[in-house]
């Protein structure tokens, strides 16, 4: 099965890019972008009206947002082991974590990134923006503390919520005020250990040789 995926660095298509590297299929990349003053992709914006990326193409339909895509491949190719079966234990677990990832942590970087979004009036911007920063700090610490000393972030077992992990922890940037991972160890470590794996290797060259 080939899939497209409509892609931009540093957006989270490069999450998207890595699960399906992990499984190993078939895909495309079609080049999007994530400023909004640019043209996008037609077929893109077809699936997804909002004008981000990811999107992913598959037959004749596609989807878009990052934790539904990763549910998606994850549940159609499970012999590939990135997520719990549907009676595993830790299947609830698996499914809260993407879930708050992709709301609680993604919203605390949007807030920060785009605090227009979030306030009536161009005044307020600045104090949007200090609470998105203090949310990224809130958030990711429960995440850290959720981890505890599990080897990953379900336990014993690799995932694609640790794929997620890694992704959402190449936005942060310390030198915007943005915590680093030094005040999450857990998390810290778990990216750490990420960076062994090819599909990382491969899809983030360019944010590791610059930050790394």
């Amino acid at each position: 099965m080939n899939y497209k995926l409509f892609y931009a660095s540093g957006s989270a298509a490069e999450g998207v890019r890595v699960i399906i590297e992990e499984l190993g299929v078939p895909y495309e990349l079609i080049k999007s972008t994530i400023d909004r003053s640019k043209q996008r992709p037609p077929e893109q914006l077809k699936i997804n009206p909002n004008g981000w990326v990811p999107v992913l193409m598959y037959e004749d339909t596609g989807i878009y947002e990052c934790a539904a895509i990763t549910i998606f491949l994850c549940d159609r190719h499970s012999d590939a082991h990135l997520a719990p079966k549907f009676n595993d234990p830790t299947r609830g677990l698996y499914l809260q974590t993407l879930v708050y990832l992709s709301t609680s942590v993604q919203t605390a970087f949007q807030t920060y990134y785009y605090p227009d979004r979030f306030v009536d009036t161009s005044a307020n911007e600045v104090s949007a923006k200090k609470r998105g920063i203090n949310r990224l700090r809130e958030t990711w610490k429960v995440i850290d503390d959720q981890i505890g000393d599990n080897d990953w972030v379900l336990g014993r077992c690799f995932s694609a919520v640790d794929i997620y992990l890694f992704m959402l922890t190449t936005w942060l940037n310390p030198t915007l005020g943005h915590p680093s991972t030094e005040e999450f160890p857990n998390i810290k470590r778990i990216a750490e250990a990420m960076m062994s794996r090819p599909s990382i290797q491969l899809v983030y060259a360019e944010w590791i040789s610059e930050n790394v």
